[in-house]
């Protein structure tokens, strides 16, 4: 609703109707004939829908939209699941990554809209049909400039210590590094990069070496996912122990209310910013110490950006304009 509200779009009605086997059927209420579609569905999980079940449901919409004629169809998916397995690590390895490709393009799937997924190169390869990959890295960007006080050396909410953005491992550095940008592109502030080591063998995590300078430093850790939470802790607990004056972290996804919850109790972690990709924070996890930001605004200007034959490049440096 919001995504269809900030770029001027009517959101057409849909039956939906539940079988009492689990099966469900979803009907568009009005014609879809030679119009272009856009199809907004996050991919995570949410109470008695699963991951998988949100899916299908995208997979056939996908195929009725095609069905009911429509000249061209674009989803918009906030969060793309099962996008982390995206390249073989040992023998047999699924990739599902390009499994779910394959699949929506089979739907008849013409373009897709994503924010923030684990491996941006591994999803231009997955997909041959266009994708625009968005991120929230501008958001978060914004975010901590209003705090930090931009072009003021004092800063206004953090004082005028140093500050760092960290990756919790070697995979996340060139995200922390636009992120780095970004924020002191915002600011007009030097902003120090490192990254904490970080290992994980049979499901469990380990490491904890820091690359960089984190003493006395107020540090932002970014990540495009908080599933339990282990990873942040982690960065948290090395980045205290080298020195850190405070931790924050900031993650694009919070698919579980467990993860956030598990962030939000470490008192290492001083506060957390995320977006509402996945959908509405679940229950529990209304706390002071979160900031949720909302994603339809960006979402709605990529769309009037793609309606108006404008590139939407500019809205990966610089957040959109507050509606």
């Amino acid at each position: 609703m919001q995504i269809g509200r900030e770029c001027g779009l009517d959101v057409a009605p849909l039956e939906e109707r539940d079988f009492e086997d689990g099966e469900f059927k979803l009907r568009p209420l009005v014609s879809a004939r030679g119009r272009r579609v856009f199809l907004a569905q996050t991919l995570a999980p949410s109470a008695g829908v699963p991951t998988a079940q949100r899916l299908l449901r995208l997979l056939f919409l996908i195929c009725g939209m095609r069905s009911a004629g429509a000249a061209h169809i674009s989803a918009v998916v906030p969060y793309l699941a099962y996008a982390r397995k995206d390249r073989r690590t040992q023998p047999r390895d699924p990739v599902t990554s390009r499994y779910v490709a394959q699949l929506l393009e089979a739907a008849g799937l013409d373009h897709l809209i994503a924010l923030d997924v684990h491996n941006p190169a591994a999803l231009d390869n997955a997909f041959r049909i266009p994708v625009d990959h968005l991120s929230a890295w501008p958001l978060f960007a914004a975010h901590f400039a209003g705090r930090l006080g931009a072009g003021n050396p004092g800063g206004a909410g953090f004082g005028a210590r140093r500050f760092a953005v960290a990756s919790p491992d070697v995979g996340g550095i060139k995200r922390a590094q636009l992120f780095t940008e970004a924020l002191a592109r915002a600011t007009g502030r030097e902003i120090d990069l490192l990254f904490v080591e970080k290992r994980r063998a049979d499901g469990h995590i380990s490491g904890g070496a820091i690359v960089g300078q984190a003493a006395g430093r107020e540090v932002i850790v970014v990540d495009d996912l908080c599933a339990s939470g282990g990873t942040l802790i982690r960065a948290a607990e090395a980045l205290r122990a080298a020195g850190a004056a405070a931790v924050h972290v900031a993650f694009t996804h919070a698919p579980t209310a467990a993860g956030v919850a598990a962030v939000l109790a470490d008192e290492r972690i001083a506060s957390a910013v995320t977006t509402d990709s996945a959908g509405p924070m679940p229950r529990g996890t209304d706390d002071p110490k979160l900031t949720t930001l909302p994603v339809g605004p960006l979402f709605g200007a990529v769309i009037s950006r793609i309606l108006r034959g404008e590139p939407v490049s500019p809205l990966l440096l610089e957040p959109p304009p507050a509606s």
